[in-house]
């Protein structure tokens, strides 16, 4: 199995979400990553939806997706053509002693410290899977109270967007 990264447009209208997730459930697929936000364009949400699956399987599903009436494009980003990052907020134990080391830690990983209280240090880093995952490696021995991680999001790489072609029109008459 390999991992697949989907970029998806789709409209914005309520329970477009369940129905694609329900669709990988449905083919017994995990989503290892999902993460849903606005575009440009107001009536259009982007989805980027990571999965490990062999090729051909990844390949109905894309098809299944494209019959959904609520989904405008689908583009698969290869990571070597795409610039792919995620949000990682990590709440790390400190006190007087360990506290220097912490915050040397996240300026070395070029991370930010968001909040300082008396006993922990809130810290905010963005990168690829592997750079996250590092940071957690380093900082855990000092003890992590609280994780939050998001999913990836992923654009292509150069002046091509997945929006240059006139999208199919969103504003349907019921």
């Amino acid at each position: 199995m390999s991992k697949h990264t989907l970029s998806v447009l789709v409209e914005n209208k309520p329970g477009v979400l369940a129905r694609i997730a329900a669709l990988f459930s449905r083919r017994g697929f995990n989503i290892d990553s999902l993460a849903v936000g606005p575009t440009e364009h107001p009536a259009v949400s982007r989805m980027t939806v990571v999965v490990h699956v062999e090729d051909q399987p990844l390949e109905q599903v894309t098809k299944q997706l494209n019959k959904l009436v609520n989904v405008l494009k689908i583009v698969e980003l290869d990571s070597s053509q795409s610039v792919q990052r995620e949000l990682l907020l990590l709440k790390v134990r400190t006190d007087n002693e360990t506290r220097p080391h912490v915050l040397q830690t996240v300026e070395l990983f070029r991370a930010k410290v968001v909040d300082v209280a008396a006993d922990a240090v809130t810290i905010e880093a963005t990168g690829s899977s592997d750079k996250l995952d590092a940071l957690l490696k380093v900082l855990e021995p000092y003890g992590i109270r609280e994780l939050v991680q998001s999913g990836v999001v992923a654009v292509g790489r150069g002046p091509r967007s997945i929006t240059d072609r006139a999208l199919r029109p969103v504003d349907r008459v019921a």
